[in-house]
């Protein structure tokens, strides 16, 4: 845990304080995060500020800023991403656009760099050393194990992607231009040192990303500099520009955002058509034909007729124990980081005895293990899996998932040319809903209590799961 001598400043008082340096190798620097559960991890990230202070009073609400005066932190900070790294890493096969890019702020635009093809690095040096230009490195969790593991608990924590940049800017020199997210941010400062200009938002809690002149945007609201083991949040929306100053040879920091398009607004849009369908089987008022040619032009007293609709759908809501699955908790489970097990537990295989009807059970991955029941399964339940690749009586953590996690390659492609995405799941009989929520909820559960009719359907349920790595058996 980072020690609690670190201060969070309320944005608009005095500057930040100073912030010592520690070189360190990142191969071997042990972790100062906690990592024993999700909610322990984010604890770390933000300390010394309480999880209950952070969503009460800064959460979609304002910035925050926490400057710690810790070696111990930065050196930290410090490892899980290095300029220094660069060399090795284009090395492995990186690509301008896909990877990165080289861009600069030239007169309040940004101006991309990149050549064609596979980065060279001492082309990417050349840029960075002589025209001043920043690298943004993409999603860098896909090469740092580290950073994997923190976004990875991340994701559990919030129920949401969380993606990740690198940027990497010369002295002297800006990247991009003042501009806001549609994402919620958390930033931490690796190396160096990044000054940085907070405005009003135009647009609160934005949907979409977008540049702001600056004859629009007034005087900043907030300005501060960024030392080695700092962390700064903004909510969406925030407008925001960040430069090296002079004096500083180079800063890098990393960009965590999570949140983007998880909005109550885009929850009803994914739950309501799976509400509808519902609702229509058994009420004849939403199975009655809409007006002839409402299709083709306006007919008087639709939008009445519809809000009588849209509250008889609300009463129904109120009635309904819970929803059923979305696509946004298929995109979530389908496209998430898969458990980080470290270097020495690649490979994973059903844990424990070959489960019979006396045994007892605990489920693997509770964060991942995810139980759906789909509008168009009436009679089926699902529960969702981690990106593990099944060989076998044996599974392989996916590493092609951490690979392409928030690349926007494969499953975005599959999904405009119409081909279904591949779901990493089991399919029971709804009638085994009872029993899944039984092994979700309990610690550990004995086989033969499940809630299932018969011992063979029992065993069965067991069966599949121990085979798929969901569940060990104690």
């Amino acid at each position: 845990m980072p020690k609690k001598g670190g201060k969070h400043v309320d944005m608009g008082k005095d500057g930040p304080a100073q912030c010592k340096r520690a070189k360190v190798d990142a191969a071997c620097f042990p972790s100062v995060m906690s990592f024993e559960n999700p909610d322990s991890l984010f604890g770390s990230l933000i300390s010394p500020i309480k999880q209950e202070v952070f969503f009460r009073e800064y959460w979609e609400q304002k910035p925050l800023l926490i400057q710690r005066n810790d070696p111990l932190l930065a050196a930290y900070y410090q490892s899980l991403f290095q300029l220094s790294d660069l060399k090795e890493l284009c090395s492995r096969g990186l690509y301008y656009g896909r990877d990165l890019n080289i861009c600069r702020c030239v007169n309040g635009k940004k101006k991309v760099l990149n050549k064609e093809g596979k980065v060279n690095y001492m082309q990417l040096k050349k840029d960075f050393d002589q025209k001043k230009a920043t690298i943004q490195f993409h999603q860098p969790q896909r090469f740092k194990e580290e950073l994997w593991k923190i976004q990875e608990k991340l994701e559990c924590y919030f129920g949401s992607l969380v993606g990740s940049n690198v940027y990497m800017t010369p002295q002297g020199s800006q990247g991009l231009p003042p501009h806001y997210d549609d994402v919620e941010v958390f930033i931490l400062q690796l190396e160096g040192e990044k000054h940085w200009r907070l405005y009003k938002p135009t647009v609160h809690l934005a949907r979409e990303y977008n540049v702001e002149s600056e004859d629009r945007i007034g005087n900043p609201t907030h300005e501060f500099v960024l030392k080695p083991g700092d962390l700064l949040y903004f909510p969406r929306g925030t407008i925001h520009q960040a430069d090296t100053p002079p004096g500083i040879s180079y800063s890098t920091h990393v960009t965590i955002s999570t949140y983007q398009n998880n909005s109550w607004g885009d929850f009803l849009l994914d739950a309501i058509p799976g509400l509808v369908f519902d609702t229509a089987k058994e009420d004849v008022a939403l199975r009655t034909s809409i007006p002839r040619k409402l299709l083709m032009v306006d007919v008087a007293d639709s939008t009445k007729k519809l809000s009588s609709l849209l509250r008889r759908l609300a009463d129904r809501l109120e009635g309904t124990r819970e929803l059923r699955s979305s696509d946004m908790k298929k995109d979530f489970i389908l496209n998430r980081l898969p458990p980080c097990l470290g270097c020495d537990s690649d490979t994973l295989t059903p844990g424990g005895k070959f489960p019979k009807i006396d045994s007892k059970i605990r489920l693997q991955f509770r964060d991942h293990a995810i139980i759906t029941v789909e509008p168009d399964q009436e009679n089926s339940v699902s529960i969702m899996k981690p990106s593990l690749l099944c060989l076998g009586w044996g599974c392989v953590v996916g590493r092609a998932r951490r690979e392409t996690h928030m690349m926007g390659t494969e499953d975005d492609a599959a999904s405009e040319e119409g081909t279904p995405q591949q779901t990493h799941g089991l399919r029971f009989p709804l009638s085994y809903l009872d029993a899944l929520k039984q092994i979700w909820r309990s610690s550990t559960v004995n086989v033969k209590e499940l809630n299932l009719t018969s011992d063979e359907e029992k065993e069965n349920l067991a069966l599949s799961l121990w085979t798929e790595c969901l569940i060990e058996v104690i």
